[in-house]
């Protein structure tokens, strides 16, 4: 029996929560699920389409609870919000959806939706946007980090003790900042960011 798409794609994010995205090639993929390359290759023409679809999978949950009708904070609260947990789920998780350019249903009804209520809030089509892939860069690059951290957890560690010396000595600025540097409550973090970026759109709404 021919495999199926979706089983591709959930054995390679498998793979990737095993090994990362380092570990993922299209050779050990095929290999995984016990079949040839160009079985693997009718699916996928490459890593790269790959990559689109686990990417475009990380979404089906994302904005599910709003619509492009409802309210602009709520919408951009809410997909914030909900992409970071997506890109949680797996090992790399922001990297991967980082590193393509999907077009395809979810990331596209996640966009409508976002770009929708920014719109009716009175945003230029331009504005709305640029505000929207603002929202998806502050997610993807914060998430990027946060799983970095976890991933060099022991090297941070052995590396505190020396960062925190050298800002002493000659950068008080950071050196006065560091426990919040070096906070690992990422929860607090993305909220205190996300507020931020809300008031900055906020700023660009036309007022009633």
């Amino acid at each position: 029996m021919r495999i199926q798409r979706e089983q591709v794609v959930a054995a390679a994010w498998a793979l990737m929560d095993e090994g990362g995205l380092e570990g993922l090639t299209m050779r050990v993929l095929a290999k995984a699920l016990s079949i040839q390359a160009p079985s693997l290759y009718w699916h996928f023409p490459g890593k790269q389409a790959l990559l689109d679809a686990m990417a475009d999978t990380l979404l089906q949950e994302v904005a599910r609870t709003v619509t492009a009708e409802s309210p602009w904070e709520p919408v951009v609260r809410c997909v914030a919000g909900d992409l970071r947990r997506a890109f949680l789920q797996h090992r790399d998780g922001a990297r991967v959806y980082a590193g393509t350019f999907v077009v395809s249903e979810h990331t596209l009804r996640v966009s409508d939706t976002l770009i929708g209520s920014l719109g009716r809030a009175g945003l230029a089509p331009c504005e709305a946007g640029w505000a929207a892939f603002t929202v998806l860069d502050y997610v993807l690059g914060f998430t990027i980090e946060e799983q970095g951290f976890s991933a060099q957890e022991a090297e941070t560690k052995e590396r505190v003790g020396a960062l925190r010396e050298r800002a002493s000595a000659h950068y008080p600025h950071a050196a006065g900042a560091m426990d919040a540097i070096l906070d690992r409550d990422f929860g607090r973090r993305f909220d205190f960011g996300l507020e931020l970026l809300v008031a900055g759109i906020r700023a660009r709404v036309p007022a009633l």
